[in-house]
């Protein structure tokens, strides 16, 4: 019985009638960031932080004897961040009690991580659906789009100056459908990312100063770093791009004198499940911070989605990329977004096992 209930997926917590802890899952532990014997004989309210006032509800239920349902709470512990999750208590039916038994079972479900990890995925292939045709016409376009601009540009040298305002924005437009075809064209990379050990802060410093010294040059850069992180197992050349594309939204988002927050931290118990099924721990966090506005509200929960943008002009492509290159390397990416305070969190996994294995043995 021990075996089957700490095999569960989903983390569960056993209640018994005063509302203390009878028995935790290894799910459970992982979530809340707590060992079991520190869970165990504790009463549920102060180990599990949850951001509504559900203990009346509760307490009707465990009388009752019925299921209790409590859906889009942030929940966390004294030493772990909340994530919102929906809740079930559910009675424990014990036949060899009278009454069926007094204790109640507690099962939490993260929805932030399956379903944003869902949503990435979809994302990723509606972005190479709605540009596989586009991929395969790319080069052609590009060829004539050459023509076009080297014409123009001959054009421009026998006309008066208001003439010369039409070739030139013939120019300034060829150009631009240039630079949207290349990003199209990077979606039809198939490509496995080069994988080895990266540094994230290393990265995170050649994107800032990148930054610094360009688009983002009328925003203040504020570094809070976990400077104990361990390395992520990743593609240092897609991440600095996805760093880049990130800071470079925040840059356009914010006006002079903002600000735009890079924070990175360790968060242990971050596990997804992924669509095929299989599971992977996520644990290190980069989320860049910006003061600007937030989101369009009609297209906030579709950002990573190909051709959505709220700028004027804008391809939609960038973030569309950014989700494709992350899952690409194993992680996920979501975003919060309200007036004032847009947060994009990536999560990353460490270097696997093996791959130190390798390392090691190749060192020798």
């Amino acid at each position: 019985m021990n075996a089957l209930w700490n095999s569960l997926p989903v983390p569960a917590l056993l209640l018994n009638a005063d509302d203390t802890i009878a028995e935790s899952n290894s799910a459970a532990e992982s979530f809340l960031n707590l060992s079991a014997k520190s869970l165990k004989g504790g009463l549920v309210w102060d180990k599990v932080m949850i951001d509504a006032p559900i203990e009346k509800a509760f307490a009707r239920a465990t009388a009752n004897r019925s299921s209790l349902f409590v859906n889009d709470v942030d929940v966390g512990s004294g030493e772990r961040a909340p994530l919102q999750c929906n809740i079930q208590f559910a009675p424990l039916i014990d036949e060899s009690q009278a009454g069926g038994g007094d204790q109640m079972l507690m099962i939490f479900e993260p929805r932030e991580m399956a379903t944003r990890m869902t949503k990435s995925a979809q994302s990723v292939r509606a972005a190479k659906s709605a540009i596989g045709m586009a991929e395969m016409l790319a080069h052609e376009i590009k060829n004539p789009l050459a023509g076009i601009t080297g014409a123009a540009q001959l054009l421009s040298m026998t006309l008066s100056n208001g003439d010369r305002e039409l070739t030139d924005l013939i120019v300034e437009e060829s150009r631009r459908i240039v630079k949207l075809l290349e990003q199209v064209e990077q979606f039809g990379n198939v490509q496995p990312p080069n994988r080895a050990p990266v540094n994230i802060h290393d990265v995170l410093d050649r994107a800032r100063q990148s930054a610094s010294v360009g688009f983002g040059a009328h925003m203040m850069m504020i570094e809070d770093y976990d400077p104990s992180l361990p390395p992520t197992y990743a593609d240092g050349d897609q991440l600095l791009q996805v760093f880049l594309n990130l800071l470079k939204n925040a840059s356009e988002a914010g006006s002079a004198g903002g600000s735009i927050r890079i924070r990175t931290f360790y968060e242990p118990s971050l596990r997804v499940q992924r669509v095929d099924g299989s599971g992977a721990r996520l644990p290190l966090q980069v989320e860049i911070i910006d003061d600007g506005p937030g989101l369009p509200p009609d297209i906030a929960s579709d950002v990573f989605e190909p051709f959505v943008s709220g700028k004027e002009n804008g391809t939609g492509l960038g973030l569309a990329l950014v989700s494709k290159l992350i899952a690409d390397l194993g992680g996920w990416i979501s975003v919060d977004s309200v007036p004032g305070k847009t947060v994009f969190r990536i999560s990353l996994p460490t270097v696997p096992k093996e791959a130190e294995y390798m390392m090691t043995d190749g060192e020798t």
